[in-house]
């Protein structure tokens, strides 16, 4: 068994080399591709690489190669470069490999010498300080609030996107604070002294929103006596957020796919064509994947928005920060309270945990204002909240959370090598003699030619 199983390899080419990627799956990496700065982009912000792949000679430019510093940057892979003739490097190519490679070959290639200098990058990038520590921002953006692993990885996204200057897709429900992120990658962007001019397309009557947008001339419809200049204008230098970017009309749709695309703006009523220097962020709780397939949401207008993305979790995956916002929030309440709050009771704080909280922040910070309206002697219980009392559950084991946690990762183990038991034992570090064991003991059997397992009840 090769020691590369499952070991993931990212491999940036303009053209990926079939008979190179045969050899490499056959040594057991897992090739994840990439042939564009928009790919590289769209690829998670921590994903667990172990080297890297990059293929200087394959069709990029120079100002792509250059672009690609940051993402070198923000991730600890072993990186292994591919290049035509080092007589024939730029600059910028030999500071990237001087700055960030472990080692560089010329083409043609021998490939085991390649696979073998891929290894080696894997542990030179483990001996890098902050391999097992991914780097995050010192403090979280401001006005955020949250410790959980969910955030902690928005930290990182927010960090990272700040340092490019292309649009960015926030996605997430309603009510996760969406516009806090936007203004966070602001703030830390090189436009962060400039405007940032919010619009939410949800909220505006489609027959006003492309003057709300474009701006309008003197004269070009009733009641309008002077030039007003639009949002997107008023963003100059800046970054131009839009808000619920899904529920934008087909018709208006068009017009922002042109600025996009030309980065000038003409007002409503007039001829002139205006340049305009923005950086566009959107979001949306739409899936606009299906909106594009249901022909509610222009395909080509999605792949211009989404060239960064960021997902903004919901509050029921960020478990103890709940009570973290509740308390942010009562103690903003209290500020403007007539009465006095002591805080929430201990049933009050179990009814938080365990609420599921569709709405999100939004809702959390509803109920806790109409709570400290509402309760008695300054304590706010479960009934405040207009929430049930919690029910009292047994907790579980240690040795019945140990036995979920062992089945669950064979099960995953088996699904992910298509049942070959040997790869199976090698990747938990168990024997197969002891894999068989705890296969009976959990009832779980291998039926070759199927997909999957089929758990075996008594």
């Amino acid at each position: 068994m090769s020691y590369y199983v499952n070991r993931p390899l990212l491999y940036l080419s303009r053209h990926h080399d079939a008979s190179l990627c045969r050899f490499l799956s056959g040594q057991g990496w897992k090739l994840v591709f990439a042939n564009s700065l928009e790919d590289l982009a769209a690829l998670p912000l921590d994903g667990p690489f172990s080297a890297g792949l990059l293929d200087f000679h394959s069709g990029f430019s120079d100002v792509e190669i250059e672009l690609m510093e940051p993402w070198l940057a923000a991730r600890h892979i072993g990186w292994i470069g591919a290049i035509s003739s080092s007589d024939a490097l730029t600059d910028t190519t030999r500071k990237l490999l001087t700055l960030y490679f472990i080692d560089y070959y010329t083409a043609p290639f021998n490939t085991a010498d390649l696979s073998r200098a891929l290894g080696h990058a894997v542990g030179m990038a483990a001996l890098r300080p902050g391999r097992e520590q991914p780097a995050v921002p010192e403090a979280r953006p401001h006005g955020i609030i949250g410790e959980c692993h969910a955030m902690q990885a928005l930290y990182r996204s927010i960090d990272k996107v700040s340092r490019w200057d292309t649009p960015v897709l926030i996605s997430g429900e309603s009510g996760t604070g969406k516009e806090l992120a936007a203004q966070a990658i602001h703030r830390a962007s090189r436009r962060g002294s400039q405007p940032f001019v919010a619009v939410n397309c949800a909220a505006i009557p489609p027959t006003l929103l492309m003057s709300e947008l474009f701006g309008y001339e003197r004269g070009a419809f009733t009641g309008a006596t002077k030039r007003k200049p639009g949002r997107i204008e008023m963003a100059q230098g800046g970054t131009l957020f839009l808000d619920e970017i899904g529920d934008m009309p087909l018709e208006s749709q068009t017009s922002l796919l042109r600025f996009l695309e030309t980065g000038r703006i003409e007002r409503l009523g007039g001829t002139e064509s205006v340049a305009v220097d923005v950086r566009v962020i959107s979001a949306t709780h739409v899936d606009l994947e299906a909106a594009v397939a249901a022909e509610r949401f222009r395909g080509d207008l999605y792949h211009r928005l989404c060239v960064l993305r960021v997902k903004q979790p919901p509050l029921r995956e960020r478990g103890s920060d709940v009570l973290l916002l509740a308390e942010h929030i009562l103690e903003t309440v209290r500020k403007d309270s007539p009465e006095h709050i002591r805080g929430f009771s201990p049933l009050a704080l179990r009814a938080i945990t365990a609420h599921s909280w569709p709405g999100n922040v939004r809702e959390l910070l509803n109920r806790i204002r109409l709570a400290a309206a509402m309760c008695e002697n300054g304590v706010i219980q479960p009934s405040d909240l207009e929430l049930g009392a919690p029910v009292e559950t047994k907790p579980l084991t240690l040795a019945a959370i140990r036995e979920t946690a062992e089945q669950n990762a064979i099960v995953e183990a088996l699904q992910r090598h298509h049942e070959r038991l040997i790869d199976v034992a090698a990747e938990l570090g168990i024997s197969r003699v002891t894999l068989f064991r705890l296969m009976r003991d959990y009832k779980l059997q291998v039926r070759k030619g199927n997909v999957g397992l089929v758990c075996v009840q008594n």
